[in-house]
């Protein structure tokens, strides 16, 4: 079964005759150069911004699917963490089970998964960047969707935050999920299943990262000239935790 389907998906400007089918139970990362249309692409999946063509969740046509059950099926991360009002960081993260109709199941849980439990009283508005960035993922944790689209997740998290949201998207991919992270770090890239490559508004080239990621694609794509060679290993110490909801 497919998690995410998209056919001939256009916005004018930005995205053009875009096709993607995305299957359950993986991770996928989107790359391209800036103005590629990653995050175009990530909002119009997300049912946030008007475009033509098919998005199909699970097989359903998105414009079907009740405006209730899109919350339990598909959780979106922005790009940008703003936060005008002083909301606590737990009531942040409880939003997420709004279309659940309870705000307690899950939430503690997404909390320790982002290192927020610390941090829950804390009006959200007075944390870092990177802290409100964290706040956005256990809200979008908590929503316990399969379905997972995540707008540039690391840009503002430090490394040990980073590494845990990568670590957290392949447990989602264990359980059956399908995380789609934009990005931009291409050696990041490598660990995910699957890579869409994204250049003026197309897609140049999508499959395995060891098919996908040459130096004749990232020469034409990206305009450099780059030397596959084996990548930096990181991991996660055991008290570090990379538990779900």
């Amino acid at each position: 079964m497919s998690a995410l389907t998209l056919q001939n998906l256009t916005v004018p400007g930005r995205l053009n005759a875009v096709s993607l089918d995305l299957p359950a139970g993986a991770t996928v990362a989107l790359v391209g150069p800036n103005g590629s249309g990653k995050s175009t692409l990530l909002q119009a999946a997300a049912g946030l911004l008007p475009c033509a063509g098919r998005v199909l969740w699970h097989g359903r046509a998105l414009g079907e699917i009740p405006f209730m059950e899109r919350g339990r099926l598909a959780a979106w991360v922005p790009q940008e963490a703003q936060f005008e009002f002083g909301y606590s960081v737990r009531s942040v993260v409880a939003q997420g089970r709004f279309a659940h109709g309870d705000d307690a199941v899950g939430v503690e849980s997404a909390l320790a998964a982002l290192d927020l439990l610390m941090l829950a009283e804390r009006p959200v508005n007075q944390l870092s960047g990177g802290e409100r960035h964290r706040v956005l993922l256990a809200r979008a944790l908590a929503t316990a969707a399969p379905l997972q689209l995540w707008d540039e997740p690391l840009a503002a998290l430090d490394v040990r935050h980073a590494l845990q949201a990568i670590v957290l998207a392949d447990t989602l991919k264990r359980t059956g999920g399908t995380v789609v992270f934009s990005l931009h770090d291409l050696r990041i890239a490598q660990c995910f299943d699957y890579i869409v490559v994204l250049h003026a508004g197309r897609i140049a080239a999508q499959g395995k990262p060891e098919a996908v990621l040459t130096p004749e694609l990232l020469l034409a794509v990206f305009g450099v000239q780059v030397q596959i060679a084996p990548s930096l290993t990181l991991s996660l110490p055991p008290s570090l935790p990379s538990s779900l909801p």
